[in-house]
């Protein structure tokens, strides 16, 4: 690929500092993604410019005119302090005619939809727990169709956020206890789905037209206590000390039959279909003893840190992260080509 100018959109919370040295591991969690990436494409020869973006679409516009960029470096999880609204920036990109890196406004509104991706994904055939959305201000009762143990997440919120070890209910009482916390604390309508017992699975894809499903990842939880469910809650993904102490990795998923395999990547490349995803995303499962898939959600524009799920899988695929960042970009720059010769 030939050198570019790249403008890269960060939240001002994960814009990396111009060293990550002397800070701790657990420190640079939140400003990994953007370290790597602007390491990866400058050592690639890109010219990136970073621009910290939360509640002014305007200066993306003055960077864009003054900079002329050939191509936007989308890792903005966030606008206005809520991820709904990331569809948003994606838009304006669109009708600024700027090509960018990362999923289109479409796939991003229906991902991030989580009622709405399960009941589109349930329609076509794709295994998903049964789940209610419980909304703010509107009485907690469970249907009757929904049996206990269940999981209460927020409906909208992701990176696990507000999910924790009594996320997992198993009578009416503590059901109503969580939706109110969800309610309360994290400030979103609350989804309460069937918990499955099972091994924790993420398929990450990239493509656009056609998609590339890279190898199967598994999360394993290692000794989570005798009492504790193996479920991602924030603790699990965001306290290095923890995750290190009670031995919880990530690595490529074994003693998978063929067929599952096969399954698993037939499901994943109808759900990028269904929901209209492309650029890259990753696809979160949970394995029941039975071998079925179930889907949980959808994750356009996913981690793309050098030690995280994406760029491991896309490694054990032969694909090393320089690469793997000038695809991202490729991908972008593709699709817009695509847009204005359609």
């Amino acid at each position: 690929m030939r050198n570019l100018r790249i403008l890269m959109l960060l939240n001002p919370d994960h814009t990396p500092p111009e060293s990550l040295k002397g800070y701790s591991e657990q420190e640079t969690i939140l400003w990994q993604t953007g370290h790597d990436a602007i390491t990866g494409l400058r050592a690639n020869g890109h010219d990136v410019q970073i621009l910290s973006v939360q509640h002014e679409l305007q200066p993306i516009r003055e960077m864009i005119e003054n900079f002329k960029p050939h191509v936007v470096f989308n890792l903005l999880e966030e606008f206005h302090e809520q991820t709904g609204y990331d569809q948003n920036v994606a838009g304006y990109l669109e009708l600024l005619r700027m090509p960018y890196t990362g999923c289109n406004p479409r796939g991003l509104v229906l991902a991030r939809g989580k009622d709405i991706s399960k009941k589109l994904l349930h329609y076509h055939r794709i295994p998903t727990p049964g789940f209610a959305v419980f909304p703010i201000r509107r009485a907690i009762r469970r249907p009757v169709r929904l049996e206990f143990p269940l999981i209460v997440k927020s409906l909208s919120e992701d990176s696990s956020a507000g999910i924790a070890q009594a996320s997992v209910v198993d009578n009416d009482e503590k059901l109503k206890e969580r939706v109110t916390f969800i309610h309360e604390q994290i400030g979103t309508a609350a989804l309460v789905e069937q918990f499955i017992e099972g091994r924790e699975l993420y398929v990450s894809v990239f493509g656009n037209d056609r998609v590339t499903v890279l190898p199967i990842w598994e999360l394993e939880f290692g000794d989570m206590g005798d009492k504790a469910h193996a479920i991602a809650t924030e603790r699990v993904k965001y306290n290095v000390s923890y995750g290190k102490r009670r031995g919880i990795e990530q690595g490529p998923a074994k003693n998978l039959s063929a067929e599952i395999r096969d399954r698993i990547k037939n499901i994943v490349k109808r759900i990028c279909r269904t929901l209209e995803l492309d650029g890259y995303a990753r696809i979160d499962f949970r394995l029941s003893p039975d071998g079925t898939p179930y889907f949980l959600e959808a994750n356009p524009n996913p981690d793309i840190a050098a030690g995280e799920v994406f760029a491991q899988s896309a490694a054990q695929e032969g694909i090393e992260y320089p690469d793997l960042l000038d695809r991202i970009v490729a991908l972008g720059l593709r699709r817009a080509k695509m847009v204005r010769t359609a």
